[in-house]
């Protein structure tokens, strides 16, 4: 579990609905971790990519204040709108095609209905 700066809940309701977990495998699958330790970590990066589909509007620099809204009195990267450009590029696009593909099935472990969710990947379209 990540703390500071990069928390659940300083990322938005985003970390709640896609897991650290989740994203961190695909970037794993995929070999787009960094190598060394960055103000923009892949897996923020992925994040800011899912939130600026929600906020089209807003632009990077703009989904980047949404997603560190939360964050009053740590400190947070203040990344440049090319800043912000580049470590997308870094990333790339396969993790986030490797996350889409993650789908929810039911959690049938626990022997208890509605007990949740996990994911897995599938190589055929959902």
């Amino acid at each position: 579990m990540a703390e500071g700066r990069f928390a659940p809940g300083h990322l938005g309701e985003l970390t709640q609905l896609v897991p650290f977990e989740m994203v961190d495998e695909a970037l794993s699958t995929t070999r787009a971790v960094q190598s060394r330790l960055r103000d923009l970590p892949s897996r923020v990066v992925i994040y800011l990519v899912l939130a600026a589909c929600l906020f089209l509007e807003v632009g990077y620099l703009g989904v980047w204040r949404k997603l560190t809204g939360a964050s009053a009195g740590l400190r947070v990267a203040s990344p440049t709108a090319s800043a912000l450009v580049q470590a997308r590029r870094r990333v790339g696009s396969r993790p986030l095609f490797d996350l889409l593909r993650a789908r929810p099935q039911p959690r049938t472990d626990q022997g208890s209905a509605g007990a949740g969710c996990w994911w897995s990947r599938s190589t055929a379209p959902p």
